[in-house]
């Protein structure tokens, strides 16, 4: 059998939902063409939502075990398509995908999908092209249309605050007045998740200026806050975190304790690596594996010629 064949076969199974369909047929679908994905696109408006979201799943389950594998064509096919599961597993399925065609699109969702999970998705995702912006991998057009449109969300008293706090978070990257001012009204905001995105942002905006937030956030008596404070401590505030930061090893709550213990090698210095050490005998695996990985990112960090991946 041909590989056309075998394609259109595939077709006819994924319209056909009384036919079992196999996760592994799915490959069939990586790096297709574009006569291949018009073909594609006449099967999928004749195949079963259930199904629909069910490939879409899959896609970015096998997309992550095989980085060889390569959906992108297939997931902004579906961007548009009529249920809000698949268009927010394709905004996922995309996370990698550096294209600038992928702007339009995502800002079109961000402004005009009916969903909020699926909007607050597509302001996540314009996060990459915020950061390929900051760091001058972004024309000046581009990063200008997805500042505007992250901003006039983020100012936006009527959108839902769960798209306003992951416009926020995906701006912070942004070094530019207007994202500082944005930060410090969020963090001021009597909204919850608003002040958690602000602290978000604060990490992404790698400023120094919010490094006593911060290490004040850390004793918060909210965990979600606590976690967001520890991931961006290490990349603001440096060695002088480092003792919260331990003392959160311990902390209650396993994801606040796993952040320290990242943000501890991050930020690196003798006496995060002592702490560490000591971890590496701690009683509980998750934490043991996770001092592990920290001190192999301070060792990479300290010699990244010498450092050997095992």
């Amino acid at each position: 059998m041909t590989l056309d064949s075998f394609f259109n076969e595939f077709l006819g199974e994924m319209e056909d939902s009384s036919r079992p369909l196999l996760a592994s047929r799915l490959t069939v679908l990586s790096a297709l063409g574009a006569d291949e994905i018009a073909r594609f696109r006449g099967a999928w408006e004749h195949t079963e939502v259930r199904r629909r979201r069910q490939i879409a799943r899959w896609l970015v389950e096998l997309a992550e075990d095989n980085v060889e594998l390569d959906f992108d064509a297939v997931f902004m096919a579906v961007l548009k398509d009529d249920d809000a599961e698949v268009r927010f597993t394709a905004i996922q399925g995309l996370w990698e995908y550096e294209g600038r065609d992928l702007i339009s699109s995502l800002i079109d969702i961000l402004q005009q999908d009916p969903d909020t999970g699926v909007r607050a998705q597509a302001a996540l995702a314009l996060g990459s092209f915020v950061m390929k912006a900051e760091f001058d991998r972004l024309s000046d057009s581009d990063s200008k249309r997805v500042e505007r449109a992250l901003q006039a969300v983020i100012e936006d008293p009527e959108e839902k605050v769960e798209v306003r706090a992951r416009a926020l978070e995906s701006a912070g990257a942004r070094s530019v007045p207007w994202v500082r001012r944005s930060i410090e009204e969020a963090y001021r905001d009597s909204n919850h998740q608003m002040r958690v995105s602000a602290v978000h942002a604060m990490g992404r905006h790698c400023d120094q200026r919010w490094a006593p937030i911060l290490i004040q956030e850390l004793s918060s008596d909210d965990p979600e806050m606590r976690y967001e404070a520890a991931n961006a401590c290490a990349f603001v505030c440096g060695e002088t975190a480092v003792p919260e930061l331990i003392s959160l090893t311990e902390d209650e709550d396993a994801e606040v304790q796993e952040a320290a213990v990242s943000a501890l090698g991050e930020i690196g210095g003798e006496q995060a690596k002592a702490a560490l050490q000591r971890l590496t005998r701690h009683p509980e695996t998750r934490v043991r594996d996770a001092a592990a990985s920290a001190l192999e990112q301070i060792d990479f960090d300290e010699d990244p010629l010498g450092f050997s991946f095992s």
